[in-house]
């Protein structure tokens, strides 16, 4: 594809194999770039794709001028979409677990005839400490997403937000499993 005359024709005719080649060349630059500044693989698929309905759209356009390579071009594209999409993200609210959200969890799981069980295990989450609480609260019970979580909690990332959630989770299954061991000894 030496030329944009080239190119716009290679688009036009085999549309489908121009755009994997241009995809095998340049996808693997985006997901390093979105992956070093806060993004999942995915992300950078969703970001790509975008990009490459832009390039597409523009390249078949007789006015469309390319001063740069095709996959300069793509990575400027996708950085663009990417640094858009983190301050979109930035913008949502961000909802930090408070007293009243943990009250509504405790009065929720009040006990009721048979509820022993749910109250005990907020007792543990309650031991594990402020932040292994707020995390778990807000991705198990409110459902909130990791980006979100990540960004309240102010970890670095979604990737340290996860494993924070899998070692907390494992200090509440190893809390909850020695109760149970000690209570079939004794009893």
């Amino acid at each position: 594809m030496d030329t944009l005359a080239t190119l716009r024709q290679a688009l036009l005719t085999n549309r489908e194999q121009t755009l994997t080649s241009i995809y095998q060349r340049t996808f693997p630059l985006v997901r390093r770039y979105v992956q070093q500044h806060g993004g999942s693989a995915p992300d950078a698929k969703d970001v790509f794709q975008d990009a490459l309905v832009v390039f597409y759209e523009k390249a078949v356009a007789e006015s469309f001028v390319l001063t740069s390579s095709v996959s300069t071009y793509l990575l400027g594209i996708s950085r663009n979409l990417w640094r858009r999409e983190l301050s979109r993200r930035q913008q949502l609210p961000a909802t930090s677990l408070s007293e009243e959200h943990t009250q509504e969890v405790a009065e929720e799981a009040a006990p009721g005839p048979d509820s022993r069980e749910s109250l005990a295990v907020l007792d543990y989450v309650e031991q594990l400490g402020e932040r292994c609480k707020s995390l778990l609260l807000a991705f198990y019970y409110f459902q909130q997403p990791l980006e979100q979580i990540a960004g309240s909690l102010h970890y670095g990332s979604i990737r340290s937000a996860t494993v924070q959630k899998f070692k907390c989770l494992e200090r509440l299954r190893k809390s909850v499993r020695a109760v149970v061991q000690h209570a079939l000894v004794h009893s």
